[in-house]
């Protein structure tokens, strides 16, 4: 970093123009600030977004993902994971101020970002108030990779719990697939009935992968 112009080095870049005339791999630089034998920090964080797919990947990234990159130590990895929980966290606060309805892009961006690119399948649930304000996001069954077993009875109890008035469900495919399947939308098909018979609305159901996001309400299937 020290053998660029002053100029070109992202911190002054940063300070002088503002974070939007960095590139990806200069925001990640200044985060990992040192890189390794042979590979100076820029190549480093070209590397890393390589590896992990971007920008995107690195937000969806697991531990033991980061773990697998050379060069990112213990303390680069903690580094790390706390810019992506603080994005986590940001996307969860603005979602508990607006109606989720208004924002179907941010719902899919939140759970892409968590469920996205774990290795093994879970079913989640977004919890809504009467104005379809986030209440709580919980992850109720955990599965294997490709098969996660839900009740409907305990997704009825947490949601009388939480006096949510409406939910949103959700799950991934660690396949990378975003098809639904049948057992999809037909456990959609249940969930609806049962929790339609205490007065709760699914509004969605979001299956999710590192690759994207689908919505069963935009495709028809509710």
């Amino acid at each position: 970093m020290k053998d660029l112009p002053a100029a070109m080095r992202p911190r002054e870049k940063l300070l002088s123009l503002g974070p939007a005339a960095l590139a990806d791999a200069e925001l990640l630089a200044l985060i990992l600030r040192t890189g390794i034998k042979g590979l100076g920090v820029l190549q480093m964080a070209e590397k890393v977004l390589s590896d992990l797919g971007g920008l995107s990947g690195l937000l969806r990234a697991q531990p033991a993902q980061l773990t697998r990159v050379k060069g990112l130590g213990p303390a680069k990895r903690a580094e790390l994971m706390a810019v992506m929980e603080m994005a986590r966290r940001s996307l969860v606060g603005d979602m508990t101020m607006q109606a989720l309805l208004n924002s179907p892009q941010m719902v899919k961006d939140y759970l892409q970002m968590r469920l996205g690119s774990l290795p093994h399948e879970v079913f989640a649930v977004l919890f809504l108030d009467a104005q379809h304000k986030l209440i709580a996001c919980e992850e109720l069954f955990r599965g294997t990779l490709t098969q996660t077993s839900v009740y409907p009875r305990e997704v009825i109890k947490r949601t009388l719990e939480l006096n949510a008035a409406s939910v949103i469900l959700a799950h991934n495919h660690p396949s990378g697939l975003l098809e639904p399947s049948r057992a999809d939308e037909l456990l959609t098909q249940t969930l609806k009935s049962s929790l339609q018979l205490v007065d709760v609305r699914v509004l969605d159901h979001l299956v999710v992968s590192r690759y994207g996001a689908l919505s069963f309400a935009e495709r028809g299937l509710l």
